[in-house]
């Protein structure tokens, strides 16, 4: 599962004309599922990205997470980061996951990060949507699941 993350003053998503989603401060996130993917993938980014410390402190240091600010997700799904581009000029997207595996796990991510005490908003699945935000920093990040939890698997 990769997720880019942009933080956002603002953000929303736009689908034929209305307003789908709307966030103040937080995160947007770019959600794309592999074929691979599990719900163990979602529950490592979902923890992963509501802890993340990239909100700034009082003394402007990146040291506040999410939770910590109370902020809000934007999540929006798109199966345009598995886009292979090391070969021709048409992006292959063969490790993307099918359409149904996607939207399960995609649901599964939003509901885990409304578990998790975060306000969620979301994007329609599988439509043309138009994403407007006003990212802040700029900080912008890529977090990948398969990456991230070969390096990092924690012992129980």
């Amino acid at each position: 599962m990769r997720a880019v993350l942009q933080r956002v003053s603002t953000a929303r998503v736009i689908v034929n004309g209305d307003t789908v989603g709307e966030i103040g401060p937080g995160l947007v996130v770019l959600l794309g599922v592999s074929k691979s993917d599990t719900e163990a993938d979602a529950d490592y980014l979902v923890n992963k990205i509501v802890h993340l410390r990239i909100f700034s402190d009082a003394g402007g240091k990146l040291n506040l997470s999410l939770k910590d600010t109370a902020g809000s997700l934007l999540v929006v799904s798109q199966f345009t980061l598995y886009g292979d581009c090391r070969k021709g000029r048409r992006p292959s997207y063969d490790e993307a996951a099918t359409p149904a595996r996607a939207r399960s796990l995609y649901e599964y991510f939003v509901r885990t990060a409304r578990e998790a005490g975060i306000t969620v908003e979301t994007g329609v699945f599988q439509a043309s949507m138009s994403v407007q935000l006003s990212n802040e920093g700029p900080v912008t990040l890529v977090c990948d699941s398969v990456t991230m939890t070969a390096r990092f698997t924690p012992t129980t």
